[in-house]
């Protein structure tokens, strides 16, 4: 699987979602063995190029094995993809990478493996200054329409207020709905968005982006971290306060957890130095689901 630079530097979203999405399916497929005594005289293996719209998810989300199906079974559905666009996406990585960089790719990729199985594939993009919102479709033209979204895609500013997002909750549309977020709010408003997503929609799965040097605060001596939101600063020493910081990191990602499963959301933490082989698996999981 390539790392989220390598992808990155290809500074081809097209191109990296392909490669992203047919890698995790060729490497997933290649480090399994058949089960003993397992029959499949109607399906072959995977491989990189075929259509997905004749891979046996069902299959794929029980063994982690990838292979098509000989017949075409309509299992198509909607998949609605939420992208954070606040200020707070704009947190850079030891990599290189913004959050909003591997969102990009992660959403690419999704993208890429829902359209070619012939779901119908929408976007909307939350900042303050409006959704940028694209209707479900499964036609050919959906994902230069999607990448092209994702590609313009600026992070500024808060995350929307309850009339800006109330749209996407007017009606009531069956889909599985993905949001990628780092959660970063004031008042719990992307937990009530998702609630009344879910309420509307049904599935939701939460892809919570947290970035590696978040993570493991690798700062050095004394620095200024700045709210990318607020602009409000704050100096300190990082070594004194290393130990502090991630025991209340732990805790809010815990509690995060917690009340998000509580809630029936599918949620998952991602690192951003990390491959996207863990979401592109769990939202297979869901899909198949």
């Amino acid at each position: 699987m390539l790392s989220p630079e390598l992808l990155h530097a290809l500074r081809n979203l097209p191109l990296a979602a392909k490669r992203a999405a047919e890698g995790f399916l060729a490497g997933a497929h290649a480090s399994r063995r058949h089960g003993v005594g397992m029959e499949f005289s109607q399906y072959r293996p995977y491989q990189p190029g075929d259509d997905l719209r004749r891979l046996d998810w069902r299959l794929a989300a029980r063994s982690d094995r990838y292979y098509l199906r000989e017949s075409e079974v309509d299992t198509s559905l909607t998949v609605h993809l939420l992208l954070d666009a606040s200020a707070s996406m704009n947190h850079r990585d030891a990599n290189g990478l913004t959050k909003l960089d591997y969102g990009r790719l992660l959403l690419g990729a999704l993208a890429y493996l829902a359209q070619h199985q012939g779901d119908a594939v929408g976007l909307t993009i939350l900042s303050p200054s409006g959704l940028r919102h694209l209707p479900p479709r499964a036609d050919a033209r959906q994902l230069p329409r999607l990448y092209h979204a994702l590609e313009t895609a600026d992070a500024a500013g808060t995350f929307p207020d309850a009339a800006t997002l109330a749209p996407l909750t007017a009606r009531r549309q069956r889909a599985l709905t993905v949001c990628v977020s780092d959660l970063y709010e004031d008042d719990g408003e992307i937990n009530r968005l998702l609630k009344r997503l879910r309420a509307v929609s049904g599935e939701v799965l939460l892809l919570h982006l947290v970035a590696d040097n978040e993570l493991t605060f690798n700062y050095r001596g004394a620095v200024t971290l700045r709210d990318l939101e607020t602009g409000q600063t704050l100096q300190i020493d990082a070594d004194q306060q290393r130990a502090a910081y991630q025991t209340q990191l732990q805790a809010w990602l815990a509690d995060t957890a917690q009340a998000a499963r509580r809630q029936g959301f599918d949620y998952h933490l991602l690192n951003t130095a990390a491959p996207l082989d863990g979401a592109l698996r769990e939202f297979l999981r869901r899909r198949a689901s």
